[in-house]
């Protein structure tokens, strides 16, 4: 076992035990608005209590989610110094927008969805919900728009030290795989926090338990669930499939190193024909 496979393991346990938190949170911060809204529009205290069972629920998975974040950022220097180095001009400008704005708009007004509703009119109160939902789907953004670029890379220059440096700072948000990528992504966040709000639910219900909450649960939870469900195959799933074949990158182009690609690391060499696309074993 080599250094760069260590490097690989490590790195890729630690994204994939941090991305369990944020994928929940994101959904969940959409299904809280919707609780809240429910709330006001129809007068119904039980929502409410409901978009504040919940939002104990966010606050807890988002600061797991920031403990268990820190390890990964400080791994692109360990694990990955040189390509931190030399793609540190590009990468480096949607990770620092995703802390310096979109982190500290959802922290700060989840402070205030939290602890401040006695202080907060009922309109702000909903707007501090509101505020939490957009910075955290705006920080899936920018970190989506990262991870696209290493997908397919756009709006670069290398410089004469080797260095990359972003020639279009829209040209790198408005990256067409990044836009496929993100709608995707958000939808599998939504039916992550819909089927976790359906299993509570039906906890509850079968357990004759809060049967009242565990039914609003379940209703919002599997139209949620089911809208996402479809939007997770079409349109965003398609469109993603089809973006990935029809266009001229290659489709195996994911983490792609100078020298092979990680799909070919993993299952074999990677072919493309006329009708589909394979992996093949080597």
């Amino acid at each position: 076992m080599d250094a760069l496979l260590l490097h690989r393991l490590h790195f890729a346990f630690t994204i994939t035990y941090h991305y369990l938190f944020p994928q929940l949170t994101m959904g969940l911060a959409l299904l809280i608005v919707v609780l809240k809204t429910v709330a006001i529009t129809r007068k119904g205290e039980r929502y409410n209590d409901a978009a504040r069972f919940w939002a104990r629920i966010f606050a807890i998975n988002f600061l797991i989610g920031v403990v268990t974040g820190i390890p990964m950022e400080f791994q692109f220097g360990t694990n990955w110094s040189q390509f931190a180095r030399i793609t540190g001009g590009v990468i480096g400008q949607p990770l620092a927008m995703e802390g310096v704005f979109s982190f500290f708009l959802e922290s700060a007004f989840l402070g205030l969805f939290l602890f401040g509703e006695k202080r907060l009119s009922v309109w702000g109160h909903w707007a501090s919900a509101f505020f939490v939902f957009l910075g955290s789907w705006i920080s899936g953004f920018f970190i989506i728009v990262t991870n696209a670029w290493m997908q397919h890379p756009v709006a670069y220059r290398v410089l004469p030290n080797g260095s990359y440096e972003v020639t279009s700072f829209w040209g790198l948000m408005m990256n067409p795989w990044a836009l496929l990528q993100y709608a995707h992504n958000m939808s599998g966040a939504v039916i992550t926090a819909a089927f976790v709000m359906c299993s509570v639910g039906a906890f509850y219900v079968l357990e004759n338990r809060f049967s009242e909450y565990g039914r609003i649960f379940l209703r919002v939870g599997v139209i949620a669930g089911l809208v996402s469900c479809l939007t997770q195959i079409f349109p965003t799933g398609d469109l993603h499939r089809r973006n990935i074949s029809l266009r001229p990158w290659p489709p195996w182009k994911v983490c792609l190193s100078r020298k092979k690609a990680l799909a070919s690391f993993l299952w074999g060499s990677p072919t493309r024909n006329a009708s589909a696309l394979t992996i093949q074993s080597s």
